[in-house]
């Protein structure tokens, strides 16, 4: 707990980069979340986006987003034209044409209309506020209210960061696409309850602690709960951890997204749980101690 001034600091500061990442730099909505047609196509060669940009606008689709979806060959073509119901038809036409010599096979072809796009941000919204509603109720209960606001602060702390980290990371490299997905939320939800987990172990531990060591101050019992909580918490961390980095190296395209995200957020949420949910509950707790010793 000494440390934690510093932590709140390091904090501070990742948060402000994602913050400032999530303002300026635009959010990239998977095709869940947007109205439109999303098709992945893969070449027997590399292709020229160039090319694939210009059959786009000779097929009536211009400002059709076009890039490259991991591997070189594999190119994710997203379109919000609602026109008809025939766009992929028409896209599939299109690249036919051009590119004769060429072959290539259809992936992965999704449709979402505007009012479910509209709805599936907004339930995603709602899923994780209700998440960190519940979660505030249950702590509060168990242990004390205090405890339970520090719990949620940490994990809006957790998800914030993420979030920032995630739209930061976006685009680096052409095998990391992390669009804002459903899966990208289940990241969320999943290190949403990794860290409260974590949080529970700590708040329980000091919880008992209290009650034997009496005499000592909260922050000698803080540190020493943190202490013999610590191995299992390096042990699961790291276990998860190792497994998420095999995901997103071996596990394709479609897990890449989420691993990265869940694993921004296992590291995020096993620090938080120290650093920033206890600490909270010991600066308060001075905090009210001192304002009734002046009373």
């Amino acid at each position: 707990m000494g440390k934690r001034k510093i932590w709140y600091s390091l904090s501070g500061l990742t948060l402000f980069i994602g913050i400032i990442a999530i303002i300026f730099k635009p959010v990239n909505y998977s095709i869940d979340f947007i109205s439109g047609t999303e098709i992945l196509v893969r070449f027997q060669t590399p292709p020229s986006i160039n090319e694939v940009r210009a059959t786009m606008d000779k097929v009536g689709l211009p400002g059709t987003e076009i890039k490259t979806f991991g591997a070189s060959t594999d190119v994710l073509i997203r379109t919000s034209a609602q026109q008809d119901s025939t766009i992929a038809d028409r896209i599939r036409s299109g690249l036919s044409a051009q590119f004769r010599d060429n072959k290539f096979e259809v992936l992965r072809k999704e449709k979402i209309e505007p009012k479910i796009g509209a709805e599936l941000r907004r339930n995603a919204v709602y899923a994780v506020l209700a998440v960190l509603v519940i979660i505030l109720i249950y702590i509060g209960f168990r242990f004390k209210f205090i405890y339970g606001v520090a719990a949620v602060v940490a994990l809006f702390h957790d998800v914030l960061l993420t979030l920032g980290l995630v739209i930061l990371f976006n685009g680096v490299s052409s095998h990391l696409n992390l669009e804002i997905s459903q899966n990208l939320m289940a990241a969320f939800l999943t290190l949403i309850g990794f860290s409260t987990s974590d949080t529970v172990i700590v708040f329980d531990r000091i919880r008992e602690n209290l009650k034997i060591y009496r005499s000592e101050s909260l922050f000698t019992v803080m540190n020493k709960s943190i202490n013999e909580t610590l191995s299992r918490t390096v042990i699961t961390s790291g276990t998860v951890i190792m497994v998420l980095v095999v995901l997103i190296i071996f596990g394709g395209e479609v897990n890449r997204g989420f691993a990265f995200t869940f694993l921004i957020g296992t590291i995020t949420g096993t620090y938080s749980s120290i650093y920033v949910a206890s600490a909270i509950v010991l600066d308060y707790t001075r905090y009210k101690n001192l304002k009734a010793h002046q009373v």
